[in-house]
């Protein structure tokens, strides 16, 4: 028998031993890690053992946190991001009901307002071209009515306001 079999062994002699002194319902997990060696981690975990609850109990009283460094926060923040930003192209949305969903769904309304915005940007474009042909036109009939130079107020406004929308 290897030593990793024999050691999972007596720790679930123990944990057995243990399990008989805990209160009805109550649950037991046991977890072992070598730093920087993931392949050597032994997990042994009671039956019915919801690990959510047990992640909850050491966030609340083991000091587990989101502000430390740690692969559950950096895999959290990458599937926050990715949702947003999957959301925002309106590609690979999670399912329905699954927490991500959220985050999708607020990326998905980001770039909906983005695209409504350079549509609107579009118009606004074409309009002011629009407006600045007709503006050049208008300029050309009253520059035959009244020489440039012999003209009045408004074509002088007029010629400068094209030269500023020209810009």
């Amino acid at each position: 028998m290897s030593v990793i079999n024999r050691f999972h062994e007596i720790a679930n002699d123990a944990l057995e031993a243990i399990n008989k002194h805990l209160m009805p319902g109550a649950k037991l997990a046991l977890v072992i890690y070598t730093p920087g060696e993931p392949e050597r981690d032994i997990v042994l975990k009671d039956r019915g053992l919801n690990v959510d609850e047990v992640v909850s109990r050491l966030r609340r009283r083991g000091g587990l946190s989101l502000d430390g460094e740690n692969a559950y926060k950096r895999d959290l923040y990458d599937s926050i991001l990715g949702a947003l930003a999957f959301g925002k192209q309106n590609i690979n949305p999670p399912p329905q009901g699954h927490w991500c969903r959220e985050f999708w769904d607020i990326g998905r309304a980001e770039g909906a307002m983005q695209e409504d915005l350079g549509e609107a940007l579009v118009q606004a474009r074409e309009q002011r071209d629009a407006l600045l042909v007709a503006a050049q036109e208008a300029l050309r009939v009253i520059d035959r009515i009244k020489p440039t130079g012999h003209g009045n107020g408004t074509q002088v406004r007029l010629a400068a306001a094209i030269k500023k929308a020209v810009v």
